[in-house]
């Protein structure tokens, strides 16, 4: 009989994932695929979470690369209100440009784009209804654009001048707006999860119409507050959307290292007893048709789903990033998926609904505005030493509690304006 006692150990070996290329290799996409345009079935809202499990593993796809719309999932949205999300996303877009370049010319000290991710946040936006909650992450300035808030706001808020809305206590991009149902964003990964999930559960409590969405990155879906938000979301039934925006990279770790290797991040719901949808992230039809397919499960009092948008970042993380010193350069432009704004206007024009002639002219419309808007939103200032007058010593106390406590009156009262 063999004794195991006297048998040498293997060596034990540490596995670190690491990403199919680095800078300078070929992009490499081999060895992925993902269901066909039109061949993922739409089941039924009320269909338990057990019976969705393969949806966490499949890709869910409405348009094909000509911009025909096929399948269950394809949604029935209006042509005008198509025009005007490809408006939406080319102002986006626009003004990311703007805003990207500005920190380069030392008019802000930051800034993060979503190029390549505009139909993420504008589908879901249009898709949900305007008094929803959402808490996004600092990718989906898109929100804020699909609900017609100020451009020239969000300006002062990146410039962080006399005029900004949040009076300078915010870092750049990182926007807020109560009436407009956008949370204030966090630079602290997924913090806002939990709290979206805690703002879903006092809507059903009070017996509220309203639902919850929230947005994070496929990276910090390893921090502990997702998984917190995770449980309380399954076990009190939510109304909530959590979106897991998998744009392939986490700042300079790609998404191996937050377990993409392993398995999708729709199978995170799996473990929580939660529907989990994956999503063409790039598929503007296909991004509004599982939002509405969620939203609906979640004003029925069936709870929260997990959608993984599959996408990818096609920029820098942000302004304090160079994606040239981890990946291909050619990368974003050799996607598979191709980018969410050439895709709807494809779709758009494939309609009769659209032309390159339109395209070309709402493109130039979407610059001019953001350049008048720049012009006007410099005026007030960029990166001012001077401290506006409105903002006064006393100012601190303002805008942070409803109710201020007794012992921060004293403090404010002893320490005068």
């Amino acid at each position: 009989m063999d004794d195991m006692s006297s048998r040498k150990p293997n060596a034990l070996d540490l596995h670190v994932p690491a990403p199919r290329a680095r800078p300078g290799d070929k992009p490499d996409f081999s060895g992925w695929s993902f269901p066909e345009p039109g061949d993922t079935p739409r089941p039924d809202v009320d269909e338990s979470a057990h019976a969705l499990r393969e949806y966490a593993y499949g890709l869910i796809r409405v348009l094909d690369m000509e911009g025909n719309a096929l399948g269950p999932w394809t949604p029935q949205i209006a042509p005008e209100k198509l025009r005007r999300a490809i408006r939406y996303m080319l102002l986006t877009r626009a003004y990311d440009e703007r805003m990207h370049r500005a920190q380069r010319q030392g008019k802000t000290s930051f800034y993060m784009q979503c190029l390549g991710e505009e139909a993420i946040a504008i589908a879901q936006t249009m898709a949900l209804n305007l008094d929803d909650m959402c808490f996004p992450s600092y990718r989906q300035q898109g929100i804020l654009i699909a609900r017609d808030y100020p451009l020239i706001d969000m300006m002062h808020q990146v410039y962080s001048n006399a005029s900004d809305p949040m009076r300078g206590r915010q870092l750049p991009v990182m926007y807020s707006s109560k009436k407009d149902g956008f949370f204030t964003i966090s630079g602290n990964l997924a913090t806002q999860v939990p709290q979206a999930v805690g703002w879903a559960m006092a809507s059903a409590y009070s017996g509220d119409g309203r639902i919850a969405s929230t947005w994070l990155g496929e990276g910090s879906t390893a921090e502990g507050d997702f998984h917190a938000a995770m449980t309380f979301a399954a076990v009190y039934k939510a109304p909530v959307i959590i979106n897991v925006v998998n744009n392939q990279w986490a700042i300079s770790s790609f998404s191996g290292i937050a377990g993409g290797d392993n398995t999708t991040f729709a199978a995170k719901g799996v473990g929580y007893g939660m529907p989990p949808l994956r999503v063409d992230g790039n598929d503007f039809l296909a991004v509004y048709a599982v939002t509405q397919w969620a939203a609906e499960r979640a004003r029925a009092n069936l709870g929260p789903t997990l959608i993984e948008h599959f996408s990818y970042r096609a920029g820098p993380h942000s302004t304090s990033d160079d994606p040239a010193r981890y990946r291909p350069g050619d990368e974003a432009r050799l996607w598979p998926l191709g980018d969410p704004i050439e895709r709807l206007k494809t779709h758009l024009i494939s309609l009769g609904e659209w032309s390159e002639e339109q395209h070309k002219a709402a493109h130039e419309e979407a610059l001019e505005t953001v350049r008048t808007t720049g012009r006007e939103a410099e005026k007030v200032g960029v990166l001012s030493a001077e401290a506006p007058a409105t903002h006064t010593r006393a100012s601190m106390f303002e805008g942070v509690y409803s109710d201020l406590p007794w012992h921060l009156r004293q403090q404010r009262d002893e320490m005068g304006s």
